[in-house]
């Protein structure tokens, strides 16, 4: 099945397209958190960062570092959210790759502050050994 960003990429869907090259397509979302509010989707679809290559992954990142320091310079932003959703457990909602640039101001009060669990040290630990690799 098509996606949307698919769509856009052949230009069968509008866009407010901020930036393009031969890998990524850079569009302001539909459905900002905030004025500026950018995607960077790669050309050739992958559903995740799990199924990307690594050079395009890298590829991403730095345009995207590119698009928030424009979005501190051009709209005032005293920082950004590099945000991508893995998964639809972790809020994925297009099966395509893309990451959120997401500029933001002080005081803004748009993400939640997240809520932490009370571990133990020896919790964190046990954990850790799990997870080395």
């Amino acid at each position: 099945m098509t996606t949307i960003f698919e769509k856009i990429i052949a230009r069968e869907v509008p866009a407010d397209i901020i930036y393009e090259d031969d890998t990524v397509l850079v569009f302001l979302d539909i459905k900002p958190v905030h004025l500026g509010h950018a995607l960077v989707v790669p050309k050739v679809p992958f559903v995740n960062i799990f199924d990307g290559d690594s050079e395009v992954l890298a590829h991403m990142m730095k345009v995207a570092t590119q698009v928030g320091q424009r979005q501190q310079t051009v709209l005032g932003a005293h920082g950004v959210n590099f945000i991508m959703n893995n998964g639809a457990a972790a809020g994925q909602e297009v099966f395509h790759a893309h990451l959120h640039v997401i500029p933001r101001f002080m005081g803004d009060k748009v993400f939640t502050p997240p809520t932490h669990e009370n571990l133990t040290p020896e919790e964190i630990t046990a954990v850790a050994a799990r997870l080395q690799m």
